[in-house]
């Protein structure tokens, strides 16, 4: 495997917090929900076989919480099968370099999001002028350069299957990025949503930091397709998931995710489409 793998220049610690950082939930027996900071990763695996991944990594500077975190969950000095990205904007991928280097496994995304995490291209700038609070103008203090995962970094299977994750599946869920998945589960309906929606209103600096929990769409100030960002919600919701963790806020589950989804999808463009800034297409409204 490759060890040549680099951060973009502008990778940092955020100074960025909630009440929910430090709080891990057994959301089901095989799926552990952790927050680091204002972002969650996910645990998914049985914890009597060892036999797990790990969903996202987290914010930068978070390697050594990270393991320890997997450490307490699955016993010491364990070590996923792989790493899945949901995509791979900065608080997503923020310790995936430490990681890969201390485990030494293979990291999976989606095709479209490989330019970003093979150094060849930036993501949009975030921006500072869309409506919706205080972290919205935050923002452009927020990493958007490309990172280098060199060979570490392989593309999902074509066919919607998941490299260690044998009955999950994925789903393209793009609009947040050109290359965002969710993944879901068909026996229990377990959904683990990335940033196609959170649980929390991801633009406000005192719902980030309260973890109030509501349903909200993509986050807003790092959205730039706003037709596809809805067409992922709708095709998520037609799943009918019984539990969903997020990429930011609180698991959510039975009637109060199903009636939140199904009024998400009623009311996107008055929920989640932002009035103004400059991914807006009117053409949404």
């Amino acid at each position: 495997m490759d060890k040549h793998m680099e951060y973009g220049d502008d990778y940092k610690y955020i100074p960025a917090t909630s009440v929910g950082s430090g709080v891990g939930t057994e959301v089901l027996p095989d799926l552990f929900n952790y927050t680091i900071q204002i972002v969650n990763i996910h645990l998914v695996g049985n914890p009597e076989t060892n036999d797990f991944v790990l969903i996202d990594a987290g914010m930068p500077g978070s390697a050594d919480k990270i393991i320890s975190v997997t450490e307490e969950h699955f016993g010491e000095n364990s070590r996923p099968k792989a790493i899945i990205l949901t995509h791979g904007h900065f608080d997503h991928v923020g310790a995936i370099i430490e990681l890969v280097k201390y485990w030494d496994v293979p990291v999976y995304a989606h095709e479209l999001e490989l330019p970003y995490l093979t150094g060849q291209k930036s993501y949009p700038e975030p921006d500072a002028s869309v409506e919706g609070g205080m972290v919205a103008k935050m923002s452009p203090m927020f990493p958007n350069e490309p990172i280098d995962l060199g060979d570490s970094i392989e593309k999902l299977p074509s066919d919607g299957t998941i490299p260690h994750m044998p009955d999950f599946e994925w789903y393209h869920t793009p609009g947040h990025t050109a290359g965002h998945i969710s993944l879901f589960r068909e026996k229990d309906r377990a959904l683990i949503v990335g940033d196609a929606f959170v649980t929390v209103k991801q633009e406000s600096l005192y719902k980030v930091i309260t973890q109030e929990q509501e349903i909200s769409g993509p986050p807003r100030y790092l959205t730039t397709d706003w037709k596809a960002a809805k067409e992922s919600v709708i095709k998520l919701e037609a799943l009918k998931p019984s539990v969903a963790v997020t990429g930011h806020g609180l698991p959510m589950a039975g009637e109060l995710l199903s009636s939140s989804l199904e009024k998400l999808v009623q009311e996107f463009d008055q929920m989640a489409v932002p009035d103004y800034g400059k991914y807006v297409n009117k053409n949404t409204h």
